[in-house]
Order: C-alpha cells, then structure tokens, then sequence
C-alpha cells in the first residue's frame, strides 16, 4: 500500500515498457524499460548506436515502436498519437544542431514560439499583449539573452543558439523536455552555463538529456540518476560516479582510462 500511495503522489511523467524497434533487420531498440518522475532530470548515456536517438525519435511520435508502450503523465499512449498531438501535449525536442529562425530576433523567436501561438505570421504581426512580453522578458533572463532581445537569432554564438532554442521549449511551456547533445561544439564556459540552465529549470520541468561529454554530464548528473543505454535496452542506471564505475560500461562505452 505505501508504494501504490508513492505512486499516486509522484506520478511517472514517462513510462515506457517492452519497448522494440527495428529498421530494416536491425533493431535500434531492444526490450527497452524506462521510468522517469515528474520533474526530474535524467542524464542518458551511451556508446553511437545504443538507440538514444531513436529513443527520442520514439516519444516524439517520429517513429512508431513495433512492441511496448510509452505512457505520457500516467494517460497518454504516445505510440497511437501523431507527432503534433505529441507537441500539444507539452513535449518539446531541442536537436544537436540549433533551429532558430535566423532572420527573426531573438525576441521574435520566443514570440512564435508561444503557448497558443497562431503560426509564425500571426505572430509577427499580431500586437503583442502585456502578458506576452512578460513571458517572454522571463525566459530572456532565465536563458541569459535579455541583452540580445532585439538581435538576429542568426548573429548570435553557437552557445546562445542553443539556449535560445531552449527558451523557445519553454515558451511553449513544454512538460517534458528532450535535450540532444546541448554540450556539442560548445566552449566550456558555454557547456558550464548550459549546465547551470538545464538545473535551473529542473523540478519546473522533467528532462531528458543525452549527452557524451562526462565533465558535463558529472555537472548536470550530480545526485541525480543516469541511464546507460547499449544496444538498444538499459545497461544499468544509478548515480554517476557508480555508473562510471561500473564495469559493464567501462567496457562498452567509457574506456578503462575514464574510469577513475
């Protein structure tokens, strides 16, 4: 009775179960569990080719799984929604490679990225309400890009990009986030301010996070759990420092010299 109570207070935000998927012959996704709690943010990692993509691809609805089930919230079985129900239902993907509009400011971008937005003319040429610009000025100091407002997303750095798109999650007031290598191609004081953002917004929202850089991870993973994935189904998961330990992934993904 306590765990079915614990249950009850802290709901899974995503439940996957049984989960299979293959592509011509090879299966990308092998027997997959996965649990994740109402805002929580979850670190995922493993080797190219252990199914993080195709995993993302399959709770956005890019992809249909051939077996299983992934649950949204305790009610929603994303594998019979289509991918812009999935949106609506408050389930934004940020991808390796930023998609901002360029030739718009950044203030525009968070615009046409509102909850209810009307499509991206709508937008622009739409007056904006108080309310509006009062979101918007909030996810402008919560991704540090309140003295950009007004430049082209185009002109800013790959860093800013990235936390813009990440603005842009959230003015769609996204539930679940889903984080593609936030860390790739960044400086490291970009990497260590992204990390500091991702954990800012921790417990507003539930996040996934796959990442292969392990100075970044060990930032964003402290005290939290991270899931190892190979070939397709959960290697382990655990604390960090118990993960990097562990010899099953220290052989198929982080190598011995990482392990200490």
């Amino acid at each position: 009775m306590i765990i079915e109570s614990q249950l009850k207070q802290r709901p899974f935000i995503l439940a996957a179960e049984g989960v299979n998927k293959s592509f011509a012959g090879f299966q990308a996704i092998r027997d997959l569990s996965f649990y994740m709690d109402e805002g929580e943010l979850r670190t995922v990692i493993g080797p190219n080719g252990a199914g993080k993509t195709t995993f993302l691809d399959l709770i956005t609805g890019r992809t249909k799984p051939d077996t299983g089930t992934i649950e949204f919230d305790a009610k929603h079985e994303l594998s019979r929604m289509n991918e812009y129900e999935i949106y609506r239902l408050g389930i934004g993907r940020k991808f390796q490679t930023p998609t901002v509009y360029t030739d718009h400011t950044v203030f525009e971008n968070l615009l046409m990225s509102l909850e209810g937005s009307r499509g991206v003319f709508a937008s622009l040429f739409s007056k904006v309400n108080g309310q509006q610009k009062d979101r918007i000025h909030d996810i402008l100091k919560t991704i540090n890009l309140s003295e950009k407002a007004e430049w082209k997303a185009g002109a800013l750095a790959h860093g800013q990009k990235q936390w813009l798109e990440i603005g842009m999650l959230l003015a769609q007031n996204a539930r679940l986030l889903l984080v593609d290598e936030p860390a790739a191609g960044m400086t490291d004081e970009e990497t260590h301010r992204t990390g500091e953002l991702l954990l800012s917004l921790a417990g507003k929202h539930s996040i996934i996070v796959i990442e292969h850089d392990m100075v970044f991870i060990r930032q964003i993973a402290a005290g939290r759990k991270v899931t190892v994935l190979h070939q397709g189904s959960v290697l382990c998961e655990g604390a960090v420092e118990a993960v990097q330990s562990n010899e099953k992934v220290i052989e198929v993904y982080l190598g011995r010299k990482h392990a200490h």
